[in-house]
């Protein structure tokens, strides 16, 4: 932990003489860069929240502030001399890299048909999220499959921060909660601030806190960032071509076969869109490759909704094996879960019998 050097001369020497004092995070994967080691990003000091984690993580990312050091203060004569300030200040300039969301007036929001208020991370990803995309999955910035991806790590992992940070809740809340979820990314980075009971809350260990924090959550968002690279943007032409081939399937065109077991939930809503798919797609098929065994599974009413378009018929549910199968008339059925939102069966033409059954059934 290297101590920040108060600038000598006019008020912020006599400032130093009422013991200001502030701490740089000099971070462990330092680098060792010329171009950005005189670089210093300034956020509050005192208790943290994920939002300015998040974004000193992301922004330290960036060639132009590359491993930079993290200044925690409030002094505003200390932040005015920073390179970049995270959620304080009372303002928002991105020509300046001011990155703060608590001003009055401040509505920005992310644009591309997102609408919740900003926090500093999402300020940060705003600006530079194509950058650390595209150097994390090695294409320009400027490649259609960073532009998909940037809007997807938006919608599946930086809003959410946003806004938890702002208050924002995820439904309406005229009832309450059926369960307490404390496990969320913004819970867990709250939990490393100093507790009550601590003997030591030092300003030194609330800095050392903040930097377990900013690796949690930036190492969350490269994953985040890998798996939809990796995994999530190929399984949209699985999907894609699924659909295509919907008609060969089955003459409704409401049931899908993919030939891979892919991530195809989110892609089946946007995909429907986008090729104006009708009527909606009810059941998609794939095979379990590690039971050789086939799937069934019923298409939700939406994305992050528990709620079947058309659920596995009412009979069905809950029953295994023979059981099943001499109640459906379908030979080789495994299962139905109790909620009707999927099924299973030993062979190919089971399962895309049981959904064409259901078609008419459910």
């Amino acid at each position: 932990m290297k101590f920040f050097p108060l600038p000598s001369g006019g008020v912020l020497q006599r400032r130093a003489a009422i013991a200001v004092t502030d701490y740089i995070l000099t971070r462990g994967w330092r680098s060792v860069s010329s171009s950005s080691a005189s670089k210093r990003v300034g956020t509050h000091d005192g208790s943290f929240h994920c939002d300015e984690a998040l974004g000193c993580f992301m922004i330290s990312r960036t060639a132009k502030f590359y491993d930079a050091d993290v200044v925690r203060t409030r002094n505003p004569l200390v932040l005015d001399k920073l390179d970049a300030v995270l959620d304080v200040g009372g303002v928002y300039d991105p020509s300046r890299d001011r990155y703060d969301h608590h001003q009055k007036g401040f509505e920005e929001i992310f644009g591309h048909g997102f609408v919740t208020k900003l926090s500093s991370a999402g300020l940060v990803y705003k600006h530079y999220g194509k950058e650390i995309i595209a150097k994390e999955v090695q294409l320009e910035s400027d490649h259609p499959d960073v532009q998909r991806l940037f809007l997807t790590v938006y919608k599946n992992f930086i809003e959410a921060v946003d806004a938890i940070d702002n208050g924002i809740s995820q439904y309406n809340t005229n009832q309450l909660p059926r369960f307490v979820n404390n496990t969320s990314l913004s819970s867990r980075v709250e939990r490393f601030n100093p507790d009550w009971i601590d003997q030591n809350r030092s300003p030194a260990k609330e800095d050392e806190a903040f930097q377990q924090a900013m690796k949690v959550a930036g190492n969350e968002l490269l994953e985040c960032i890998r798996f939809h690279a990796k995994s999530w943007l190929p399984a949209r032409s699985v999907v894609m071509n699924s659909l295509l081939a919907r008609k060969n399937v089955d003459s409704s065109g409401e049931i899908i076969v993919l030939t891979h077991s892919v991530p195809w939930k989110l892609h089946i809503f946007e995909l429907e869109k986008e090729m104006k798919i009708t009527p909606s797609i009810k059941y998609v098929i794939y095979s379990d490759d590690r039971s050789e065994k086939w799937r069934l599974q019923a298409v939700a009413v939406g994305p992050d909704k528990f709620d079947s378009r058309k659920p596995l018929p009412p009979s069905w549910r809950g029953l295994n094996d023979d059981e099943l199968s001499h109640v459906s008339g379908i030979n080789g059925c495994t299962f139905v879960h109790i909620s009707g939102f999927i099924g299973g069966n030993r062979t190919y033409d089971g399962a895309l019998a049981m959904a064409k059954a259901s078609l008419m059934l459910a």
